[in-house]
């Protein structure tokens, strides 16, 4: 097995009992990268010279007991909207092309104070806004089990990157499905943990109320390990909650024994693709055979999800992308008449298409005469959703369904029809109302050999149920292949 064969904990596991080294693990990892990255194009930036020097003073530390944790040399990826001290940090926007910023991240210090090694910063939607990775100032991401397929958004790149064997694992942040979608694309394993539970400080924020850095993995075993490095109390982060057991590995049981998993009937109506149905309700069954005791139920309110939150993501972003003006740093238009002119120009050739239509739809519904029509409108139907899965964890411990209604799409096909794009979220973006925590795993293959995956949400702070029965239904799965072992 090779180091881009191993998962995350496989290759830490071999730097300390000396089989390899941080440094060889960097350097087979950017040697991947630069084989696959001109098909791919998982990256933005790619810091060859600044991972291998960290990987000499992690080996160092290592080799001097100071670093024992379960990630310590393993070479991780970082989504571009997270900042890092003397990197570029673009949020794959042309506005912010040549922002460096001063500061870390807290969920990137975590990873730094664990000995993670940073190999850079991967493609996105610009500022987080799409489901493709095609709206990207820096071109689209493919999809590496097919490459005229978009590998999903916003994390595109981290999912893809985490597939294509060129990080072990990688961070993702995730709005309204951000995280899930692309691994469900990808097949790999994405969760987005319950809201607070890890820092936004130093996320460049899309929708304040909805955000949350997340992990992206080969298997459930190294997202529970991601999740425990990142978790994290900040004082710098109002939102961030004190939690006092973040040892998610604790929840790496193959036991659902009486577990109550509940089916909403709501997900698995018109618009799912009948593959992506069989195979979601195939790993029901298997967690059945397993003693979970599954049911179907209704959950109210699906329908609603979708405008509810395009209400609200979109009027945090206008108010959020504010503060990109051309002035203070990024993007200045060379000619202007002004300083209100300097501003429009500025922006208007420093934001893409989805971004600036995003803007002008929060702006629109933040404005005198439309607030209570819309935005205080979808901040009540935002309650009501978090009522009805209140309603549902007082009967069942996980709820199971699809993360997308279809597999990885063509590139070209969603940007083609933006309202398409957005209905496709119609699974994910209910647990960001909420602020619930939910993980994505690979449940199987389409006729087109394109992964699906399955989603398990659970009740806030719950994160080690949805561990528990991920876990348990990949031991029943199987080894789920990478696209290299495809073509192989």
């Amino acid at each position: 097995m090779t180091i881009t064969d191993m998962t995350a904990l496989q290759l830490a596991e071999a730097i300390r009992s000396g089989q390899t080294t941080a440094v060889e693990a960097a350097e087979a990892m950017l040697a991947s990268i630069e084989a696959k990255e001109k098909k791919y194009n998982c990256y933005v930036t790619v810091d060859a010279q600044g991972a291998l020097a960290q990987a000499k003073d992690v080996q160092a530390r290592i080799e001097a007991g100071e670093l024992t944790g379960a990630l310590a040399g393993v070479p991780v990826a970082i989504k571009d909207n997270m900042c890092t001290a003397g990197l570029l940090t673009t949020c794959s926007s042309r506005i912010l092309h040549n922002f460096v910023p001063a500061y870390t991240a807290e969920a990137v210090l975590n990873l730094q104070k664990a000995g993670a090694v940073i190999l850079g910063k991967t493609n996105m939607d610009e500022f987080a806004m799409g489901s493709t990775t095609e709206t990207s100032a820096y071109g689209v991401t493919r999809n590496p089990w097919n490459a005229e397929h978009v590998p999903g958004g916003s994390s595109g790149g981290s999912a893809a990157a985490v597939a294509a064997g060129e990080c072990s694992c990688a961070l993702g942040s995730d709005t309204g499905g951000s995280i899930r979608q692309p691994a469900s694309y990808c097949g790999t394993v994405g969760m987005k943990p319950t809201y607070g539970t890890v820092s936004r400080y130093g996320l460049i924020a899309y929708g304040s109320s909805l955000d949350q850095i997340g992990p992206l993995a080969r298997d459930v075993a190294d997202c529970a390990a991601l999740l425990t490095v990142i978790a994290s109390h900040d004082e710098k982060d109002s939102t961030s909650i004190a939690r006092e057991d973040t040892d998610f590995t604790a929840a790496l049981r193959d036991d659902v024994k009486g577990m109550r998993i509940g089916i909403p009937n709501d997900y698995f109506g018109d618009g799912l693709d009948g593959e992506v149905k069989d195979a979601v309700l195939a790993a029901a069954k298997a967690l059945e055979k397993k003693g979970a005791i599954v049911e179907h139920f209704d959950l109210s309110l699906v329908e609603y999800a979708i405008p509810a939150y395009y209400t609200i993501a979109a009027a945090e972003a206008s108010s959020n992308l504010e503060r990109f003006d051309g002035i203070k740093y990024g993007y200045r238009t060379k000619e202007y008449a002004g300083l209100h002119n300097m501003y429009k120009k500025s922006r208007s050739e420093g934001f893409g298409a989805e971004v600036k239509r995003r803007i002008m739809l929060g702006s629109f519904v933040l404005s005198s005469g439309y607030y209570d029509a819309y935005y205080l409108k979808a901040l009540r139907v935002k309650a009501l959703i978090k009522q009805a899965f209140d309603d549902a964890f007082a009967k069942y411990d996980v709820i199971l369904g699809p993360v997308a209604p279809t597999t990885a799409p063509r590139l070209g096909e969603s940007l083609a029809d933006p309202i398409k794009m957005y209905l496709g979220d119609i699974y994910t973006i209910a647990v960001n109302l909420a602020g619930l925590p939910a993980i994505s795993l690979p449940c199987g293959r389409d006729r087109k050999g394109l992964p699906i995956g399955l989603q398990l949400i659970g009740d806030c702070f719950q994160e080690k149920k949805l561990i528990q029965a991920a876990y348990t239904y990949e031991q029943a799965r199987g080894a789920f292949p990478t696209p290299a072992e495809e073509v192989a």
